[in-house]
């Protein structure tokens, strides 16, 4: 294995980690601000709010990732009304596409574990909330709907190493993330082994800092669901 040619592309495997986290970052925060509204609705007992819902999340979830990335990025392109438009400043960049991508995909899933973790909730923790007098919208709010986030936890983790690993995509509409580091090492040096192990090896790490956070995330605010020994 050849390390030399790896040493002097060091600063393009920089760049494109400080991309993927960039991706990363941006598309978890504009998905799940996007995903606790369609979560409740998702779980709503109203059929004119969870159908809509059900709908987006079973096209998002049935279709690949990079059809609806190639889609946003190459297909709105072609429609004159989106390129005449104010959307037009978003969509003709390439980081806005992928973001958006990114988001719409990770908005969906975790829409479902947010209404999943809802339906879950203990009937005991609502009627408590309701024997302490509270409405049924101050229940959802202050119970029922951080109890749920919490036990979500675990799901959600999964769901963002799945789209830490996601952002590799962004790297099929010119954008230099990690993968895309490697590939233009690869072109450079012609070592596809070393160049992409080291992409992966970055991957695993950020992966490994990922379980963390989200394990010392679970211990904090999970614990009361831990299994207490027998006394």
């Amino acid at each position: 294995m050849e390390l030399a040619p790896l040493i002097d592309a060091a600063p393009l495997y920089a760049s494109g980690l400080a991309t993927t986290l960039q991706l990363l970052v941006a598309a978890l925060a504009f998905g799940l601000a996007l995903a606790l509204p369609l979560g409740v609705a998702r779980a709503s007992s109203h059929a004119w709010w969870s159908w809509p819902v059900a709908a987006y999340t079973f096209v998002i979830r049935g279709t690949p990732m990079l059809v609806q990335l190639f889609i946003i990025y190459y297909g709105l392109a072609q429609f004159d009304a989106i390129r005449e438009s104010v959307l037009w400043i978003g969509l003709e960049s390439a980081w806005f596409c992928a973001v958006l991508a990114l988001a719409l995909n990770t908005a969906a899933y975790t829409a479902e574990i947010v209404a999943g973790a809802i339906r879950a909730t203990p009937a005991g923790e609502i009627e408590a909330a309701y024997s302490l007098g509270m409405t049924r919208q101050q229940a959802f709010v202050r119970i029922v709907l951080p109890s749920a986030l919490k036990r979500a936890l675990p799901a959600y983790s999964n769901e963002v190493i799945m789209m830490l690993h996601a952002t590799s995509l962004a790297s099929l509409v010119t954008l230099v993330d990690l993968t895309g580091a490697a590939r233009d090492t690869y072109s450079r040096t012609y070592l596809p082994f070393e160049a992409y192990v080291t992409a992966g090896l970055v991957y695993l790490g950020l992966t490994l800092l990922l379980v963390r956070l989200f394990r010392r995330a679970e211990a904090r605010w999970l614990q009361h669901l831990a299994a207490r020994p027998a006394t």
